[in-house]
């Protein structure tokens, strides 16, 4: 079961990532004239997969068998996408308010992942419902920065009026910033409250 799981997430996922790349470079995702614009397909379209993922039998058991405490560590991933968009920021690539100089606090759950993934499931000093807390506050945290990132785009809805915009993203291979990396984030917070949901406190003890 494990093992077809992997397989299959493996082929969706190779596949994803050729079609974001072959629609970036081809301009897709540059459109702007649409309301919302084409780059939310790339955030959202593997929204429902994750959905359908953790309510199938194999999700369950899936969510049921691996540790917890890596479902938040992996979210540290998330200090180099944060220093790597300071970066653009500093060569005059984004806008200053898609870094944590600006409206960005997206690092802090980073930040924050290995201590809570420690204390609450390895050490078991913290309350699980600190796991709970840190889960929907980093998905309020990222919802931020795709908000700022929106409405920092060349689009009727723009509020950021300061240059540059934020069109670099819908390029390669910016792209798999939201087509990869936010699915990515939201998908570990999802899975890690799922886990809450079916029960799963501590470290399953194989």
């Amino acid at each position: 079961m494990a093992r077809s799981t992997f397989r299959t997430t493996a082929v969706l996922l190779t596949a994803w990532l050729l079609l974001l790349g072959i629609f970036s470079v081809r301009g897709f995702f540059s459109d702007f004239s649409r309301v919302p614009p084409r780059l939310t397909i790339a955030l959202l379209t593997p929204l429902p997969v994750v959905l359908f993922f953790i309510s199938s039998r194999a999700g369950k058991q899936f969510l049921q068998q691996v540790q917890p405490q890596w479902l938040i560590w992996l979210q540290s991933f998330r200090i180099l996408v944060e220093i790597g968009l300071w970066i653009l920021v500093r060569n005059g690539s984004l806008p200053t308010q898609m870094s944590f100089e600006g409206r960005n606090f997206d690092i802090l759950t980073g930040l924050f992942a290995y201590p809570v993934g420690y204390y609450c499931y390895v050490k078991k000093t913290w309350p699980p419902v600190v796991a709970l807390l840190y889960n929907i506050a980093g998905l309020v945290l990222l919802v931020n920065v795709v908000t700022v990132s929106a409405l920092s785009l060349p689009t009727p809805l723009r509020a950021f009026h300061n240059g540059p915009d934020s069109s670099l993203i819908t390029t390669f291979p910016f792209i798999y910033l939201p087509g990869l990396l936010v699915p990515l984030a939201y998908t570990l917070h999802i899975f890690s409250l799922r886990q809450w949901k079916l029960g799963v406190r501590y470290p399953v003890v194989s």
